[in-house]
């Protein structure tokens, strides 16, 4: 009989990949504006999107801070569940309803991931020879 897969990614893989995904959603609008709205769709307040943005390259920042510590710290964690699964619901709320181009259906799922992974991780394990918190 097969064993189911048990894979559970380390909360330093996920966090990295949340903010890897963070610092494209978050780069691009304030780079390359026109691109970003042939692909998602025309803005009434182009302001508005800049600033979420910028928000979501400081959540992007706090994760890649984490990172640097041997063990990233449990507020990390809920930062990740938190900002992915608030985008997330908004994008497939509003995209659902017809307010914004259904393409956003993408970013909710992609944000689901991002968010079940921060859940479900375990914690980094540690290194042989290293102290437990040593950095």
């Amino acid at each position: 009989m097969r064993r189911p897969c048990s894979f559970r990614p380390t909360l330093r893989l996920v966090l990295a990949a949340h903010a890897g995904y963070y610092a494209v959603g978050g780069l691009w609008p304030l780079l390359h504006y026109r691109s970003f709205e042939a692909v998602t769709g025309p803005k009434r307040d182009a302001w508005l999107v800049k600033t979420v943005a910028a928000m979501i390259l400081a959540v992007m920042a706090t994760l890649l801070q984490a990172l640097r510590r041997p063990e990233p710290p449990p507020e990390a964690r809920l930062l990740a569940i938190g900002s992915a699964t608030a985008l997330g619901t908004s994008a497939a709320w509003y995209a659902l309803r017809g307010r914004i181009s259904k393409v956003y259906l993408l970013d909710a799922l992609a944000e689901g991931i991002l968010a079940a992974g921060a859940l479900i991780a375990r914690p980094t394990p540690e290194r042989p020879g290293r102290a437990p918190g040593a950095e």
